[in-house]
């Protein structure tokens, strides 16, 4: 008997912060698709061990659920984690459980940690942890595991875009020897690895500061056909 009534509280425990997760989760989300399409230039600046890559400037095409276009006349690192990818897999409530976890501060602003695990395997997404700002229901700080990257950590700041969820500027930590890199990239950590090995647990900083965003302004499915 003692030990029915230890599983029972234990699954009404589960129950209420898996609950509290999914309201939390469902505002975010709310609030993310009141935004159909967007363009925002985007100023991207890499700090990769031992590799010398060069501020870039791209333009980024978004349209609902998960078109995704970059114009670039550079080379552009750009982790989708940050953009499309836990959007649209938080937009699919029956592709994983959330259970709510502790409060902290996360640049002055208190957050709530919610985490989320995928329902299936064919998920790209293994493991998310994402601190949310509750009081403007958008995430604060983000840990994506994925089975191609590994885990990349992204904080978020917002300006004047914050309604939309919107962030203003998004700082991602990643794991060098993880990460997909543009195959121009990668060559030079393979040849840097050859010269003067990268340390295994090496981890690069890519900072992408977003400016004149355009949104919801009839963006055209044309725009994201790859042209042959």
């Amino acid at each position: 008997m003692k030990n029915f009534l230890t599983l029972l509280i234990i699954a009404i425990q589960f129950g209420v912060t898996s609950q509290e997760a999914d309201d939390i989760l469902s505002k975010v989300v709310t609030k993310l698709n009141t935004v159909k399409d967007y363009t925002v230039t985007a100023n991207v600046k890499a700090n990769i061990p031992m590799i010398k890559i060069l501020p870039s400037k791209a333009t980024i095409y978004f349209k609902q659920k998960d078109k995704f276009k970059v114009v670039s006349k550079g080379i552009v690192i750009l982790p989708k984690q940050g953009f499309t990818e836990i959007n649209t897999f938080l937009a699919n409530k029956k592709s994983y459980i959330a259970v709510a976890g502790d409060t902290s501060k996360i640049g002055g602003v208190m957050t709530k940690l919610i985490t989320v695990i995928p329902n299936g395997e064919s998920s790209e997404i293994v493991l998310a942890k994402l601190w949310i700002d509750t009081k403007r229901s958008v995430i604060m700080k983000s840990q994506i595991t994925t089975k191609s990257n590994g885990s990349v950590n992204t904080t978020y700041t917002y300006g004047d875009k914050v309604s939309f969820g919107l962030p203003s500027q998004l700082v991602f930590e990643i794991d060098v020897k993880a990460f997909k890199l543009p195959k121009s990239v990668a060559a030079d950590i393979n040849k840097t690895t050859t010269d003067k090995k990268v340390k295994p647990n090496s981890k690069g900083i890519i900072t992408i500061t977003l400016t004149d965003y355009k949104v919801n302004t009839g963006l055209s499915d044309a725009l994201f056909t790859k042209k042959k």
